[in-house]
């Protein structure tokens, strides 16, 4: 059988395998000369959507945020928005004051721009100065006098029906005096015998005593119980009396202390001409003039004497102020002169955000909560501008999400205590709900975007606007500027070493490592900035005052170190020849396949065995993955691409014939994606073909059912991770991996392997079909049709098909009715 050439001349020489750039396009000595930039480059199509979406007032036109990596991203975004200056309608100032109608729904005040802690302060000054003044008042001289005489005239008033009574039954031989009953003394009637008062409960005594005769004692008794009913008109005549004076008083009080409220309150209602304030102004004022007894007490002063050794205990007093319903709780302030906010919510909690009461305690352990207790949130600082904060955080805390989409629905909000979520809360006030208007800012990702969007109604209605941040941009002359410039500013900002051109052409080889694809680099910089840090700590070390891109690489070198032992391990397993992979020599039905796996961030190539078996049967290809229930979706569409391939090479003039089987051997964690079709159709055709693969190559790439290779990801890992195998098990100049030829311009590799394949001690090998590949692999000519429409004797093609139609024949005489 003749051998076809391995097609050496087909391995891509080394300057293919990497993209450069060059040191001397960088325009500066180092970072430090160049200016510090701390905008986004590439994420114009977000930015356009971003645009949009702060400056269209609509409902509904909140933003989700996606594609933005790294820990910043919250401040990015606010960034951002405070870049693009959108106008919006600005909130006014909010207060709570108290509803003396129902303290149970405080009043909330809408004051313009800027007014409300002058309106608390002139309130409070207000109080203040009728807590100093109604005492003076009270006390004065005219007010005393007026006083006096109300009190003379309703004394002697009081005086003439107590005389009046007192002479009638004086003349009865009775008289008016007092009982002591416990700590009280009560007026009492008593009789008059001998010129002395005698209880009336002693004159049965008296009578068993003979002091007394029995007829007497009976008609002083009756006395007693009509005198006993006329005294208590006469005592319900005091107490009208006393009401009536009280009354009088709380006039003569009223009429005294209204002159100084009334001016108060009318000043307050001039210097703010508004309709709720002039409402909430009246209440106060009626509720000043008939609650004046907290004012008659001077500022500092305790009417109660301190209690004396031995004496009763004061009685215990209330620890809240007395003034303090007069109070007003600005719970949203502005300057005059502030634009609309930008809030980030690190901490989106339900207190954080919507607001909460806070308990009050007293003295002796009870709590309760007023107006005064009312605390605003985030949210209602967002008033007239925009809040942003993580979606995964509002979705996972107790109560947010819930409340969040009702508050953006009806644009009120309501500030509710936490406990409300709990049964058995005591909390029964209701505050006045707030009109809100705020853009709501969401960051999240792709999943959890489409998460939200399928399976809740409301999120529909309530983000319309998508904000998607690429990961990637295109490589341009800018891209040298910016990315030099955010170094600079990561420099300054940290206390870095400046960078010199050598090492930012390395960082940005990195950066197009890491988008995947030449004439791409990833827009996440965080992933650049924590390279950037651990050099500058590798220069530090050498005691440079430059980063170079030698300590670029020691850093990429340490960071690989600290995330690798996984890799180092499985390495050693196949050292140690526990794991089976051979790098020379060559196997009917077996090749090297290759894999990439992720493990905390880190992603590595691993190589892995493939092996098919073939046989007669009807049962197609069997796919042993799927079978043990290790395989995915996506590797059981491979699965059924390489059948399809196969009956349309090789089933147009028979059918096929054959049981075979495809397994990934010593693969126990499961398999999927279809990035070894190709890999499995190669084992397939060695092993229908009989012909030996070279085990000192291994391959990777898709493939479509009429036989063309199709790119796949991550190869550079999988290149990667078969040449350490190679190298461990050593080097023979032989050994190498096929690629898709699309991904030629996705190689960014290790230097290491590019010096290797520069000495021509490894190679790699771009394919594009199935055809180009079967010949590397066996050295043997894939095999054409010719004119018959057979293929041409002694190819890989050949040999399959005739082993095909073998089994065929073979089948019909084992079962002569199909």
């Amino acid at each position: 059988m003749a051998k076809h050439p391995n097609a050496l001349s087909g391995s891509l020489p080394p300057e293919k395998l990497r993209w450069r750039c060059d040191p001397a396009s960088i325009p500066f000595d180092t970072t430090a000369s160049v200016e510090p930039i701390a905008h986004d480059l590439g994420q114009e199509r977000a930015l356009r959507a971003l645009r949009m979406g702060v400056e269209l007032n609509a409902s509904g036109y909140n933003l989700f945020v996606c594609g933005l990596s790294g820990t910043s991203r919250g401040g990015m975004v606010v960034r951002m928005i405070e870049e693009l200056h959108p106008e919006a309608e600005l909130a006014p100032d909010r207060c709570y004051v108290n509803n003396f109608k129902s303290t149970d729904y405080p009043r909330l005040l809408t004051l313009p721009r800027g007014q409300a802690n002058a309106f608390k302060k002139e309130v409070d000054s207000g109080i203040d100065f009728l807590r100093r003044r109604i005492p003076q008042v009270f006390e004065g001289e005219p007010f005393q006098r007026q006083k006096a005489r109300i009190v003379e005239r309703f004394t002697l008033r009081e005086k003439e029906l107590m005389d009046d009574f007192t002479r009638r039954i004086a003349r009865e031989q009775f008289a008016l005096g007092r009982m002591q009953v416990g700590a009280v003394a009560l007026p009492e009637i008593f009789p008059v015998l001998d010129g002395q008062m005698v209880p009336i409960e002693e004159i049965p005594k008296m009578v068993q005593d003979g002091k007394i005769e029995n007829a007497a004692a009976e008609e002083l008794e009756r006395k007693y119980d009509q005198f006993r009913q006329e005294f208590t008109v006469v005592y319900r005549r005091t107490l009208s009396l006393s009401r009536e004076l009280a009354s009088e008083m709380s006039y003569l009080e009223q009429e005294a202390a209204s002159v100084l409220v009334d001016g108060v309150i009318e000043e307050l209602k001039e210097k703010y001409p508004n309709d709720q304030i002039a409402e909430y102004l009246e209440e106060v004022r009626h509720h000043i003039l008939d609650n004046l007894e907290p004012f008659k007490e001077r500022e500092g002063e305790d009417n109660e004497p301190p209690s004396e050794g031995g004496g009763a205990p004061k009685p215990e007093r209330s620890d809240r102020d007395p003034f303090r319903v007069y109070g007003v709780n600005v719970i949203l302030a502005h300057n005059e002169h502030e634009k609309s906010p930008v809030i980030f919510e690190t901490i989106p909690t339900y207190a954080n955000l919507f607001g909460t009461v806070h308990r009050s305690y007293d003295s002796r352990g009870g709590w309760n909560s007023d107006f005064m207790d009312l605390r605003g949130g985030s949210l209602l600082r967002a008033d007239g501008g925009f809040l942003v904060m993580y979606a995964l955080d509002a979705l996972t805390e107790n109560g947010v999400w819930r409340t969040l989409k009702r508050t953006l629905n009806h644009g009120k909000l309501e500030i509710q205590p936490v406990d409300m979520f709990f049964p058995f809360s005591a909390a029964a006030m209701k505050p006045a709900p707030i009109d809100v208007h705020v853009k709501v800012v969401l960051i999240g990702d792709h999943e959890m975007y489409e998460l939200l969007y399928d399976h809740e109604d409301d999120f529909r209605k309530i983000f319309k606007v998508r904000v998607e941040f690429d990961e990637e941009m295109k490589w341009s002359d800018d891209v040298i500027r910016y990315y030099a410039g955010r170094l600079r500013k990561l420099a300054d900002d940290e206390k870095l070493l400046p960078f010199d051109r050598t090492a930012v052409a390395a960082i940005l080889e990195h950066g197009v490592r890491q988008a995947g694809r030449r004439g791409k680099i990833t827009t996440r910089f965080f992933d650049l900035a924590d390279l950037a840090r651990e050099a500058s700590y590798e220069a530090r070390l050498d005691e440079a005052e430059v980063v170079t891109s030698c300590h670029v690489r020691r850093a990429l070198e340490a960071k690989i170190e600290r995330h690798n032992l996984t890799e180092t391990k499985l390495r050693e397993m196949v050292e140690q020849n526990l794991i089976f992979i051979d790098t020379t020599g060559g196997r009917v039905g077996q090749i090297n396949g290759l894999s990439v796996l992720e493990i905390g961030g880190y992603a590595f190539g691993k190589p892995v065995r493939i092996s098919s078996s073939v046989a007669l049967g009807r049962a197609g290809i069997i796919n042993v993955e799927r079978e043990s229930n290790l395989s995915g979706r996506f590797h059981d569409k491979g699965v059924q691409i390489i059948s399809g391939y196969l009956r349309h090479t090789f089933a147009q003039d028979k059918p096929l014939s054959l049981s075979a089987s495809v397994c990934f051997e010593q693969s126990y964690s499961g398999v999927d994606g279809d990035s070894a079709s190709s890999t499995e159709i190669y084992s397939l055709l060695s092993a229908l073909a009989e012909v030996p693969i070279r085990q000192e190559l291994a391959v990777t790439g898709s493939v479509n059912q009429q036989g063309e290779i199709q790119p796949i990801g991550g190869v550079n890992q999988k290149i990667e991770g078969f040449y350490y195998v190679c190298k461990m098990k050593g080097l023979t100049g032989t050994q190498g991996v096929l690629i898709p030829a699309e991904n030629t311009e996705d190689l960014m590799l290790r230097d290491e392997v590019i010096d290797a394949v520069a000495k021509g001690r490894f190679h790699i090998y771009p394919v594009s079909t199935i055809e180009q590949g079967i010949e590397i692999l066996t050295g043997i000519p894939a095999g054409t049709r010719d004119a018959s429409g057979k293929f041409i004797p002694k190819t890989v093609f050949a040999l399959a098909d005739e082993r095909l139609k073998k089994m065929a024949a073979t089948l019909r005489e084992y079962e002569p009715g199909l």
